[in-house]
């Protein structure tokens, strides 16, 4: 290409594509003698948007609209592709028939247009060439798409109404792909809802078409088993509107029918990856339950101090030892205390000795020791406050704090124990179940095999 016509073609410049013609009347009929791999300038134009130069090159020289770059695709490919209104309708108005012309994917300019959901363009293509949405895909090694099956692939929803609108597809409309899927194989596979409704409400759709596979929409609906809520929906609308089962499992079909004991069976077959997302976290929390317990330990609560009447009289480098000393004799009948916030302080420590040791965490016995440690340890730092407060409550509130703790402790150690019966129960599932394969797997290496005529009979 002409250097001079090159820039000005970047540039959009109309005016000096004019004086370039004007300079030499052949630039542009030079460019239909190269090679086809390459791009015209109507192609450059119509990629960068460039709509008023676009319409003057075509007004200069039309048959530039039936060129094809290297990927085959003509400018209309283009045009439909950007969803440009005013390109599509000059070029429709010089050559509606380049609607038919397929490029490398095997894709004509109405199949771009569905694909990028441009609707003002494939209703201008649709009222010149309806015909063009009745081809398929033609490409190497596949294809067989209708425009519907693109349509609904791309959930291009509103793109699908229109051409429906538009165009009499007839039984056309149950045609088939590649693999023998029809368009609502497709939708429902991929969880289209209003999609599916809506091919559900044309009269002429055949809900009970098999794919290459023998299996129907419904045999898809029950073979994905995802997002229970949705298939559930799917499935009661592919039922009102006559849908069998050709060959789905029984299996698939009892999961989908009873979502609480498949959102059960998910909950048992879990897989344990929350220590690998909360690892910091957990070491965080073990290291501040720890630093707390020590410090509750070595240091009682100021109140113990400010009760001591005789303090002003002690000498100030005594009062450490009176202080603690106080301390002592205050909590030295209730051991509790110091037994429930050692526990808590062992449990933390113990807690980051296994993050640190490099133990195999994801072993399920592993993991279930390392949940037990820190629901100990939470509940003891908890206990240990608890006490805190009823030791240094006065007397005359004694009677109301221990009703309130005493509700408090008993809803958290349900809570615990809660939890606690769930991750053992799961264990125990897990534990039942290698246990039962160790079993078949010993069963059927101590099974003695017989040699009848040249095989081996287990």
């Amino acid at each position: 290409m002409d250097q001079r016509l090159y820039k000005a073609t970047i540039e959009g410049n109309v005016d000096s594509l004019s004086d370039l013609i004007q300079q030499d009347p052949l630039i542009l009929d030079r460019i239909t003698n190269t090679t086809s791999s390459l791009e015209t300038p109507l192609h450059i134009a119509i990629m960068l948007g460039h709509e008023q130069f676009a319409i003057e090159i075509l007004n200069r020289k039309p048959k530039l609209a039936a060129e094809l770059d290297s990927r085959r695709s003509s400018p209309l490919h283009l045009a439909s592709a950007k969803g440009n209104v005013g390109i599509v309708k000059a070029l429709l108005i010089i050559d509606s028939d380049m609607c038919f012309a397929c490029d490398r994917d095997g894709r004509n300019p109405l199949h771009v247009a569905a694909v990028r959901g441009r609707i003002e363009v494939l209703k201008e293509m649709l009222t010149a060439k309806p015909d063009a949405a009745l081809a398929v895909v033609n490409r190497r090694g596949g294809g067989g798409e209708s425009i519907l099956h693109l349509c609904v692939e791309y959930c291009q929803f509103e793109a699908l109404k229109v051409v429906m609108e538009n165009v009499d597809f007839g039984e056309r409309i149950n045609s088939r792909d590649g693999n023998g899927n029809t368009v609502l194989h497709v939708a429902v596979a991929d969880n289209q809802i209003e999609t599916t409704e809506y091919l559900l409400s044309i009269p002429t759709i055949q809900v009970n078409t098999p794919n290459l596979n023998g299996m129907t929409s419904m045999d898809i609906l029950f073979q994905r088993r995802r997002e229970m809520n949705i298939d559930l929906h799917l499935q009661e609308s592919l039922n009102r509107s006559g849908a069998k089962e050709n060959n789905s499992p029984r299996l698939v079909h009892r999961n989908i029918a009873n979502p609480r004991k498949n959102a059960w069976k998910k909950l048992l077959n879990h897989q344990d990856d929350w220590l690998d997302k909360k690892r910091s976290a957990l070491m965080v929390v073990a290291s501040l339950i720890a630093t707390m317990a020590f410090q509750v330990g070595i240091a009682p609560p100021v109140h113990v101090w400010d009760d001591c009447n005789t303090v002003h009289d002690i000498p100030p480098r005594s009062r450490p030892t009176y202080y603690l000393k106080v301390m002592y004799n205050y909590l030295k009948g209730d051991a509790r205390f110091y037994i429930i916030n050692t526990t808590s302080f062992i449990a933390s420590l113990s807690i980051i000795l296994l993050l640190m040791s490099g133990l195999p965490l994801k072993n399920r016995v592993f993991m279930w020791m390392l949940m037990v440690i820190t629901w100990i340890a939470i509940t003891a730092i908890a206990l240990t406050y608890s006490v805190a407060v009823l030791l240094l409550t006065p007397s005359t509130h004694e009677k109301s704090i221990n009703v309130v703790i005493g509700f408090t402790v008993f809803i958290w150690i349900c809570l615990m124990a809660l939890l606690l019966f769930g991750h053992t129960v799961r264990l125990f599932v897990r534990m039942v179940k290698v246990f039962v394969k160790m079993v078949k797997l010993l069963v059927k290496c101590l099974t003695p095999r017989r040699r009848v005529s040249g095989s081996v009979i287990v």
